[in-house]
């Protein structure tokens, strides 16, 4: 049988932020999926307000493709959308890797306000943020923001998802219902997430394992080949 890995990206972003990951996976026999989420890139909203309402959809959309079981891949708030989803039906889900997690996953009451209020200016914050200093494609992720924001314009959709991550209070409650092999991949250089700030989740999943690649928040696109190696060891243990 065709194994299956699920890709869930993060706070304003899409599944384009996954092109290097869904080719590599689909070059060594996998069947991807890469969902944007409700109100991100082609997907109609409205938005989800909630990490567990996000999780829900994401359970929907394996039964809507037909998945009975997967791995799932997610970063920052899709790593929290992964880490619910794998609470909730631990029985589907195979492989579970969370990619520039905390928790929890606080935002700042100024980036919050600054969402809210200007959005552009808050996406020039994240995306500077999110790499480390004078990376060559950083200005990769403000555009892709500025497209989704344009998108969704007056929705405040980055305050939706930031929202999201920093009212869900679930982790530990959510790691206790994960019985699958386990991931973390660290940012050495990771600003928004340090790798300190996930201790609660690799102490509540003690038989999960750790990866640090040197990399920003953005290491999907500052080191896609560490990822890649990373994930697919991760999933297929004999390469």
């Amino acid at each position: 049988m065709q194994p299956h890995v699920v890709f869930i990206h993060g706070a304003l972003n899409d599944h384009t932020v996954w092109r290097a990951q869904s080719r590599h996976f689909a070059q060594h026999g996998y069947r991807v999926l890469t969902p944007d989420l409700p109100a991100h890139g082609a997907a109609p909203g409205p938005a989800l307000g909630s990490v567990a309402a996000m999780a829900d959809w994401l359970l929907a959309q394996l039964d809507a493709a037909q998945i009975g079981q997967a791995a799932l891949v997610g970063h920052s708030l899709g790593a929290l959308i992964a880490l619910e989803a794998a609470a909730r039906a631990p029985q589907r889900i195979g492989h579970l890797a969370l990619l520039g997690v905390a928790y929890p996953m606080k935002v700042a009451e100024t980036l919050l306000a600054t969402a809210r209020s200007d959005e552009p200016r808050a996406i020039d914050m994240v995306a500077k943020w999110s790499h480390t200093p004078g990376h060559e494609r950083a200005d990769e992720l403000r555009q892709l923001m500025l497209r989704l924001s344009r998108q969704q314009s007056g929705r405040h959709l980055l305050h939706t998802d930031l929202a999201a991550c920093n009212a869900y209070d679930r982790g530990e409650a959510a790691a206790g219902g994960v019985h699958c092999p386990t991931l973390f991949i660290f940012g050495a250089s990771d600003v928004m997430t340090p790798p300190k700030a996930a201790r609660t989740l690799t102490a509540a999943l003690p038989h999960a394992r750790s990866v640090t690649v040197q990399a920003g928040h953005a290491m999907m696109v500052e080191q896609p080949d560490a990822i890649n190696d990373a994930l697919l060891k991760f999933c297929l243990p004999e390469h």
